[in-house]
């Protein structure tokens, strides 16, 4: 099985190192780079700073856990979706803008490709783990907004990206398609 993470942020690092039980292929598609300000909360260790995230992410999970990866140091357009997305068994999307989870919800229906999305509200207040069908990308309140710095948010963004990892597990092991949505207190599964 092949697991294409796109975008490895705050969701999207720390989902994908709570799935590296899985037999499978894990893949990081990211066009940044660790920055400092990262650290708080993002799976990223120090010496990480500066290296681009997607390939950071694949070198910490070779050197801490010996799980080998592959990553894609580009960001995803138009031009490239289909080559690097295609082959993909599940596709995990945790971007932080609209037109990229829009651009792969197209490819993913277009492919037949089975897509989970993991949002964070640009408060912090609530976030959701949802299978594309069941999906609509909407646009943050700015341009570029940063909704996962500073830390802040560190034990609610953890729920958030185990909740994104249990959802993908669950899909690897056993075919299931589950949505739900995250408060910072709890998980409610919602009904499909």
């Amino acid at each position: 099985m092949r697991i294409v993470f796109c975008g490895v942020g705050a969701i999207g690092s720390t989902a994908a190192l709570l799935c590296r039980n899985l037999d499978a292929t894990l893949v990081f598609i990211d066009f940044d780079r660790v920055e400092s300000k990262n650290l708080l909360s993002q799976a990223y260790v120090k010496p990480s700073v500066g290296k681009n995230k997607a390939e950071a992410l694949k070198l910490q999970l070779h050197n801490l856990h010996g799980v080998k990866a592959e990553s894609f140091g580009v960001r995803l357009t138009r031009d490239n979706v289909e080559t690097l997305c295609k082959g993909a068994d599940l596709l995990v999307d945790a971007f932080d803008n609209q037109d990229s989870r829009q651009l792969l919800s197209d490819f993913a229906r277009k492919a037949g490709t089975p897509l989970v999305h993991g949002a964070v509200s640009a408060d912090g207040t609530f976030g959701l783990v949802r299978w594309d069908e069941r999906f609509v990308p909407d646009a943050e309140d700015t341009q570029g907004q940063a909704t996962c710095e500073g830390g802040e948010h560190l034990p609610f963004l953890g729920l958030l990206a185990a909740t994104l990892a249990r959802a993908v597990q669950d899909f690897r092991k056993h075919g299931v398609k589950r949505d739900a949505f995250v408060h910072p207190t709890a998980v409610t599964p919602v009904p499909t």
